[in-house]
């Protein structure tokens, strides 16, 4: 059904004003922040497969910034259009640090290298075609379907600027909990003060000794769970505890009279810890249920998708040929002219053509490029569409990848390109599109907060493409370091292959004080996995560089536990690639998942979320479940409406604490780094006790956190959320 526009409609900012808008510190501090929130969304998607929207902190950042320095240097309050600019700008981060996140670390999981010229290219061209798409639809979207799209996120934007204007909202609560997180993360990873993560077997009793719970005190989950509220925290916990609590003890209950290791697995079941247990097993479950759980949200969401499809087509064909950037146009509704947004967007596709992103031959690239105008034009669509009515939160951009990636390897092999080269090209079009559909969502909500503040469009989608190149550089180098953190090497025989590497092996890397040379595996071979080895001079497979992200070793050759970031999607759109390509997968297993999120479905829950619980570990989704629990508390007692809780003090601190918490990470893995630097600030030791004396400091100073949360969430007036009357 067509919409008109809304007629009776009028901005905060009249069309007729014209206040200073696109200024240089406007753009400038977005940018900044832009790279601020998206290095800590990135750390926070690799720990919980998910990022939260940073367009809201980022407007009452800049609110209180500007306030700050229109004070201590006389300089000109900022107008409330320079505050959307700085929003628009800073929101460009933390959607391409989804994308990255979600598809990038699954190259070292396909033996390929983690390059930052790679990760960079990917996040640059997906990024700007996302904003670039999007542009020929925010008329169709934003001005035409006004009543009919709320874009939820967009809307409480534009109500904490207009907050912002009348002086009533203010960041002290962001700051707060950007401090608290941050020193809380230094004293407990940094410094070491108490354990940054505990497990404890349930019981001893025979058969279900491998029943565990675990715990990760962490500020930034906090945070998260705070945010996505009680029931998806519920809802995830739920697939933790089914993990650790069932499957796992069953499979050991099951395998522990196996005389033989039973593939996947390498080692007999009874010799597993409930962690190897999980890492062989459970995540191909998890994986099969997280691609089924992204598939039904899809599902769910197809008739908006038509409908999205069959209202662009309308309003593209309707359009006038400058896109409502012609002089003539209100302020309000200029955007970028079509013919540089044509432009800009076939020059994209060119660089896709050209550069080493898709390693293949001319017809490999142009196949390449084709794939990703088309996927990408189609899911920029439907993603700004359903963001219009649900939310980015709900937004099933995993799902719009997993059919990519469904698409292409399919497409691939039928066209007989089944080589590791194409491996690489079908994840590397599944990373833009996915990059893309991100941007595209929040491009929409950006524009939405436009439209309700009075914004002009073209200077906006000028902020945002900036914010999105500037974000983009640094990606590569955050992800980079966080994985070289958490980087292990082994030499435990049954971690490596059992073949000969080839003769002819160029690449060389040094490893305590020896020169190996390094082979990089990107295909299955005589039952040698995917991955990186480093080959002595027989030509002998002597070690296994495991990456930090996503690695499938989960203790040390003496035994330790290993620290690692372990999200769900690298995982899944790896074993896709496998599993479509080289038929090298264990399809028993990823069944078993994809028929528990079809059950869990019909049974009314969100599949997409439990699937994501079941993947993840008790010890991350536990944090998640009590900060959801501190959400039900205070709406209950506040008696908050969903639009309330938006922009409350509750969620300007939890804000905090994952900005202030993720940053932490990230100063933390550069510690991890420097070897030596990080050994000087260690201050942990063994109690005489042992591990058991560090629970409760772990514990409690968790509980203080907590507490700090629910106290300042419980403290805020609902008068500070009232907008200004408009000028």
């Amino acid at each position: 059904m067509a919409h008109a526009p809304d007629a009776e409609f009028q901005p905060f900012v009249p069309a007729s004003q014209e206040p200073p808008e696109l200024t240089f510190r406007a753009v400038a501090l977005g940018s900044l922040l832009g790279v601020i929130f998206g290095a800590s969304s990135l750390y926070l998607f690799l720990k919980v497969s998910m990022t939260v929207s940073a367009s809201i902190p980022v407007a009452v950042l800049a609110i209180t910034i500007f306030r700050g320095l229109s004070r201590a240097f006389g300089l000109r309050r900022a107008t409330i259009l320079e505050n959307n600019i700085v929003q628009t700008a800073g929101s460009a981060g933390e959607s391409i640090a989804f994308g990255v996140g979600a598809t990038m670390p699954a190259l070292m999981l396909l033996g390929y290298g983690l390059d930052w010229s790679r990760v960079m290219l990917v996040s640059v061209l997906g990024g700007l075609l996302g904003i670039l798409m999007m542009i020929p639809l925010r008329k169709a979207f934003i001005v035409k379907q006004h009543r009919a799209l709320p874009y939820p996120e967009g809307t409480a934007c534009a109500k904490v600027l207009m907050v912002g204007e009348r002086g009533g909202s203010n960041a002290r609560t962001v700051f707060l909990g950007f401090g608290l997180g941050g020193i809380y993360k230094l004293l407990m990873q940094g410094l070491k003060l108490w354990p940054a993560e505990w497990d404890r077997a349930v019981t001893g009793i025979k058969g279900y000794s491998k029943a565990t719970v675990a715990m990760e005190p962490d500020p930034t989950l906090l945070g998260v769970g705070y945010i996505i509220g009680p029931r998806i925290a519920s809802i995830m916990v739920g697939g933790g505890l089914l993990t650790s609590l069932m499957l796992v003890p069953m499979i050991a209950y099951f395998g522990e009279g196996l005389t033989a290791p039973l593939p996947p697995g390498q080692v007999k079941i009874a010799e597993m810890s409930a962690g190897q247990i999980s890492g062989q097993y459970v995540r191909y479950i998890g994986a099969g249920a997280v691609a089924t759980g992204g598939i039904l949200s899809m599902l769910n969401a197809l008739p908006l998708i038509l409908s999205s499809l069959a209202g662009s087509l309308k309003a593209l064909k309707s359009s006038d040929p400058a896109g409502g950037g012609e002089a003539g146009a209100p302020r309000t509704d200029r955007d970028i002219p079509m013919g540089l947004v044509l432009l800009g967007t076939l020059g994209l596709v060119g660089l896709i053509a050209a550069s080493h992103l898709i390693p293949a031959d001319p017809v490999g690239r142009v196949a390449g490029a084709v794939l990703i105008v088309l996927f990408g034009f189609l899911f920029v669509t439907v993603s700004s569409r359903i963001t219009g009515v649900i939310g980015s939160s709900s937004n099933p951009i995993s799902g719009m990848t997993i059919a990519t990636l469904l698409l292409t390897c399919l497409i691939f092999v039928m066209l007989g390109w089944v080589g590791g080269e194409y491996r690489l090209i079908a994840l590397s079009i599944a990373a833009v599109v996915c990059i893309a559909s991100s941007n595209g969502g929040t491009t929409s909500q950006d524009l939405k907060t436009g439209y309700l503040v009075g914004a002009t469009p073209w200077k906006q989608q000028v902020a945002i493409l900036v914010g999105a190149l500037l974000s983009a550089v640094v990606m590569g180098g955050t992800l980079i370091v966080l994985n070289d953190a958490y980087t292990t090497v082994s030499d435990r025989p049954a971690d490596l292959p059992t073949v000969a590497a080839p003769a002819d092996l160029a690449e060389t890397y040094q490893h305590e004080g020896k020169t190996y040379k390094v082979w990089r595996l990107t295909a299955p071979i005589d039952g040698a996995l995917p991955g990186v080895y480093l080959v002595d001079e027989a030509n002998k497979p002597a070690w296994l560089i495991d990456p930090g992200i996503g690695g499938r070793l989960d203790y040390t050759t003496s035994g330790a536990a290993i620290k690692k970031f372990n999200p769900a999607q690298p995982r899944l759109f790896a074993t896709i690639i496998d599993g479509i390509m080289s038929g090298d997968l264990p399809w028993g297993l990823v069944i078993l998942g994809a028929v528990l999120a079809i059950v869990v479905q019909l049974a009314g829950v969100s599949a997409l979320a439990f699937a994501v619980g079941v993947y993840l570990p008790l010890s991350t989704t536990l944090p998640i479940f009590v900060g959801g629990l501190i959400r039900l508390i205070v709406d209950r007692i506040r008696k908050f409406t969903p639009e309330d809780s938006e922009t409350s003090p509750g969620t300007m601190m939890s804000t905090g604490l994952i900005a202030g918490g993720s940053l932490a990470g990230i100063l933390i893995a550069l510690l991890v780094v420097f070897e030596g630097l990080g050994k000087a600030v260690d201050f942990s030791h063994t109690p005489p006790g042992g591990e058991t004396e560090y629970l409760l400091p772990a514990l409690g100073a968790f509980a203080v956190l907590a507490v700090a949360l629910l106290a300042v969430a419980l403290a805020g007036r609902r008068e500070d959320m009232e907008p200004a009357e408009a000028p």
